[in-house]
């Protein structure tokens, strides 16, 4: 018993000091829901290169997720305006800067896996997003998912969106023999799309609406989403008391029309994209 707790005693003392390091307070706070609170301050990590989600276009990064993170912790706070700072935070770094205190959160089309559980403890999902294709315009040869057999398709660092093509499960999806093509991450993955060195760009339809609204009318998505991507608040591993306040603040946001009014404003009107209409069930906090 005496191991045990000494253990419990030095889970909460790690975590305090993680959120002690992120934003160079004098003060510890063993939640983020505290730190919130009491100092006022808080470190989100976003992307900054997806369009529509979370973009860097001057000081600070742009987008649904941005947004989404900005109406989370002004609940936290009771609706007192808190400073926040951001931090770029890629598909490959998330778990990292969570466990060593980079950042205190993770708004950053972050799906929530069963592997993903071992290591971060997920708030939400606030949103239900699809993997779909993206490809070029003027190509015929790929009308749906099953139409990659041979194709190269970008596998973006840190994401296992390439899984859900080449693999079956429980990992995968649909067993296709396509070819993957390395990328730092999903805006070099479109760039490699633009110069033809890719056939196609698959993973979350929320994300390739972003690129393709950016880019013009030059890609086109599919709408043919065949999985079901939970996007969750990442959150330090064990920070359980910030997540059943993460849900809390999601169910409000849908209940008083935030969340839809958000989704409106940065992916309204794209065609063949379906949006969420409900909040998803919250998955429990551990």
């Amino acid at each position: 018993m005496h191991m045990r707790r000494t253990g419990a005693v030095l889970s909460v003392a790690a975590l305090a000091a993680g959120l002690t390091a992120c934003g160079g307070d004098e003060q510890s706070y063993a939640t983020v829901l505290e730190k919130v609170q009491g100092a006022n301050k808080i470190v989100v990590g976003t992307k900054w290169d997806q369009p529509s989600l979370g973009l860097k276009m001057g000081a600070e990064p742009e987008g649904f997720d941005v947004d989404v993170a900005k109406a989370l912790v002004k609940e936290l706070a009771g609706g007192k305006e808190v400073e926040i700072e951001w931090k770029e935070s890629a598909s490959s770094n998330r778990e990292p800067f969570l466990q060593n205190g980079t950042v205190d959160m993770v708004v950053a089309t972050y799906s929530i896996t069963e592997e993903r559980k071992g290591k971060v403890t997920f708030g939400g999902p606030y949103v239900i997003a699809h993997q779909d294709v993206m490809v070029r315009k003027d190509d015929t040869s790929i009308n749906s998912p099953q139409e990659l057999k041979g194709k190269k398709i970008c596998k973006a660092a840190g994401s296992n969106s390439y899984k859900r093509i080449t693999e079956g499960p429980p990992d995968g999806e649909l067993d296709i023999d396509a070819t993957t093509v390395d990328a730092a991450n999903y805006s070099e993955c479109v760039q490699k799309l633009t110069g033809s060195n890719l056939d196609a760009v698959t993973t979350d339809d929320l994300i390739l609406a972003g690129f393709a609204k950016q880019a013009g009318g030059n890609f086109k998505v599919l709408g043919q989403g065949f999985t079901d991507e939970k996007y969750g608040v990442g959150l330090k591993k064990g920070d359980t008391k910030t997540c059943e306040a993460v849900n809390t603040a999601v169910k409000k946001l849908w209940d008083d029309g935030t969340m839809k009014q958000l989704l409106d404003k940065w992916f309204g009107g794209i065609q063949g994209l379906k949006l969420s209409e409900a909040a998803p069930p919250a998955e429990g906090c551990s």
